[in-house]
Parts: C-alpha cells; sequence; structure tokens
C-alpha cells in the first residue's frame, strides 16, 4: 500500500472531491432509473436513432455494435465504431436515446477534426502511464530520498490531470451536440428532451467529480514534495 493510505492528509486534500464523486454517481442512477422507464413518444430504439443521427451527417462508416454491460456505451474512433450497452441500444426510453446521442456527438466531434477530441486521443497512452504509475514512483523517490524520481512521478500524473481537464470541454460539447440533434431531427419531442437533458447533465458532473480528483491528487503530491525539500 502506498504511504498515503496512512496520510490523514491525503484524505482531507481529497474529501471534497470524495464527496462531489458519491453525490455525481447518485444522480447518474437516479436520473438513468427515473428516464429510462419513460419511452419517448414515437417509440423507436436507441439503436435506431443513432443510426439516423449518423446517417444524417453521412457517418455511414461508422459501425454500431453492442457491448455488455451498464452504461459501458463509447465512441471508439480508431476504429469508427459506436459502441451501445444492452440497457440503451434496445430501449426507446428517453435516457438511452439521450445517451446513445451522446456517442453520436463523439463521431461528429471525430468527423469535423474538434480538437480536444484529436488531443484526448493522443493524451490517452500517457494518461494511462500516469494514472498507474505516478504514485509508485514518486513515493519510491520519497522513501529513497531521490528527487529525480520524485519529479518524473509528478511529471507523469500532471499529464493525466492534463488528460481530464481536455475531457470536460469533449464530454460537454459532445452532449450539446446530442441534444440539439435530437431536437433538430425531431427524435424527441421538446418535453422529452429535458428528460435526456437531465441524464446527460447528471453524466457530465461524474467528469467534473473526476477532474477535481485528478487535480487534488497533484496538488497533494505536490504538497508531499515539497514539504520533504524544505
Amino acid at each position: 500500500m502506498f504511504p498515503m493510505m496512512f496520510d490523514p492528509t491525503y484524505f482531507i486534500f481529497l474529501m471534497p472531491a470524495m464527496l462531489l464523486a458519491i453525490f455525481a454517481q447518485m444522480r447518474v442512477k437516479t436520473a438513468f432509473a427515473r428516464y429510462s422507464s419513460v419511452y419517448a413518444s414515437k417509440g423507436v430504439r436507441a439503436e435506431d436513432v443513432c443510426r439516423m443521427l449518423l446517417d444524417n451527417f453521412r457517418l455511414y462508416n461508422v459501425r454500431i455494435e453492442r457491448v455488455p454491460g451498464n452504461l459501458t456505451d463509447h465512441y471508439d474512433p480508431r476504429t469508427k465504431t459506436l459502441r451501445l450497452s444492452d440497457s440503451v441500444g434496445g430501449s426507446s426510453s428517453i435516457a438511452a436515446i439521450g445517451v446513445a446521442a451522446h456517442e453520436v456527438g463523439h463521431a461528429v466531434q471525430d468527423k469535423e477534426g474538434y480538437a480536444p477530441l484529436h488531443l484526448r486521443n493522443k493524451l490517452v497512452p500517457v494518461a494511462n502511464i500516469g494514472s498507474t504509475g505516478a504514485f509508485p514512483l514518486f513515493f519510491l523517490g520519497l522513501f529513497l530520498r531521490i528527487d529525480p524520481l520524485v519529479n518524473v512521478g509528478i511529471l507523469l500524473f500532471s499529464c493525466a490531470v492534463i488528460f481530464h481537464l481536455v475531457t470536460l470541454p469533449v464530454e460537454f460539447d459532445a452532449s450539446g451536440r446530442a441534444l440539439k440533434l435530437l431536437s433538430s431531427t425531431g427524435a424527441l419531442t421538446s418535453d422529452e428532451i429535458s428528460g435526456a437533458k437531465s441524464v446527460l447533465n447528471a453524466a457530465a458532473l461524474t467528469y467534473v467529480a473526476a477532474t477535481i480528483m485528478a487535480v487534488l491528487q497533484l496538488l497533494y503530491l505536490l504538497a508531499r514534495a515539497n514539504g520533504r525539500r524544505n
């Protein structure tokens, strides 16, 4: 276990983000559960709405696939594949259609060369390394009193923080596009749009919580490093 597990300062740093993350998860579950039982008046499945929206943008090359799990929906820009979870793809609920349209928003971002999306995609490998390797390197450097190792840990985790910061505009923009598409195509009525918006806003809050958590973790690393050097 990392030394941070025995450091109460770590939990003091992260307590606001932890509480926000718990609240965000509860809000997502509540919003999705509520609007999963409210079905769109047109009765069209989310998967079919997804295909219609993609075709409107001539994204005929984007395939739609099913993936197991709950809310595991995502768009893969590498293979031009939009994957919908079992709880979303076959449902005609407002929640499912909103989630599916959000992923279409990512596909449209990809087609239009939306800069934050492409930056995020490039950051994925280094962000993964930073998330898994930063803390072991940092605390090993502290224990062995090797400042370059401490600095590498901080640098790696900084890349993960940048990834989270870039993710925010990508996700908010995709949700904004989704709501506009659902409204302009008539896939959902104005009353139904408000329900989809509630679901997407709740999901967006989880990204905000994750970003705040990452920023506070970085501040913790900087404080620990500065405290040792002083």
